[in-house]
């Protein structure tokens, strides 16, 4: 899971750092878990624009994850690890001893041969999925339920993890990436170790071609807008454009959004870090 920088052959390539795919031990997708992705360009169902600065990039097919990790007590074994166009981190195929076959986030330091299981009474190896009931305190973990069987919402990006560090009664203390300490109940999975390819964040695109590729298009400084575009535009000269804030008016960089009587705050023990 290194990063590998290209000789500056060319302008694009002086700054370029990119993964070196070392870990990629297939180059083609399972079929029968791939499916059509259709791009929306930003528009909604009427055609109208309601997400500025997307579009283009190149055509996907979506790989179906395996959230959920409820094939309770039926072996696995790690057939590839694959590269995903939808996703930082890499997916890993697994080969059920019942014939069916699925992709999970692969873990760091997973590799092809190893045998995966999730359920009650499972080891914690990593890339086995267990209840947080049955999870060793100060285990690292990723890919965590907030509902029991909702499937896995927290900590599922490249190089992210979670810490286990207590339980009592029904909830278990986690500490998130964020710095954020949180309740979750013990009946909700988790799956063991850190999500792989965690030097994504040292990777540089090198050329404004790279990031259309990944369909991302140009974005427009605010303060370089007329004052009837946004908030922040106008002024004579390089105005800095007063407080910042977003195209609505909301204030940014410290202003917090949070719902103050939003239901999930009582499961919140300590906030995120600013």
């Amino acid at each position: 899971m290194a990063v590998k920088k290209i000789k500056p052959t060319t302008p694009g390539q002086r700054f370029k750092i990119i993964s070196s795919f070392d870990e990629i031990t297939a180059s083609r997708p399972e079929k029968s878990l791939t499916k059509g992705k259709k791009s929306s360009g930003g528009r909604n169902n009427k055609g109208k624009m309601t997400m500025r600065y997307l579009g283009g990039g190149h055509k996907r097919k979506y790989r179906e994850i395996d959230f959920k990790r409820n094939k309770f007590g039926v072996p696995a074994t790690v057939k590839a690890i694959e590269y995903d166009p939808n996703r930082n981190a890499r997916i890993a195929l697994l080969y059920y001893v019942d014939g069916e076959k699925r992709y999970i986030i692969a873990p760091n330091g997973l590799k092809v041969g190893d045998q995966l299981n999730s359920g009650k009474g499972v080891n914690p190896n990593v890339g086995n999925a267990l209840f947080l009931s049955e999870i060793p305190l100060g285990t690292i973990i990723h890919n965590i339920e907030l509902r029991p069987g909702q499937g896995a919402k927290m900590a599922r990006s490249a190089g992210s993890y979670v810490q286990l560090q207590a339980r009592e009664g029904k909830h278990a203390t986690v500490k998130l990436p964020s710095g954020e300490t949180r309740l979750v109940l013990t009946t909700c999975m988790a799956t063991i170790g850190a999500v792989g390819n965690s030097d994504h964040n040292l990777e540089r695109s090198g050329k404004a071609g790279r990031s259309r590729w990944l369909g991302r298009r140009p974005r427009t400084r605010p303060v370089a807008m007329n004052p009837v575009d946004h908030p922040m535009g106008g002024g004579e000269g390089r105005a800095s454009g007063g407080h910042p804030r977003s195209r609505n008016g909301v204030p940014a960089k410290g202003y917090k959004t949070r719902a103050k009587k939003k239901s999930s705050n009582k499961y919140i023990l300590e906030r995120r870090k600013k």
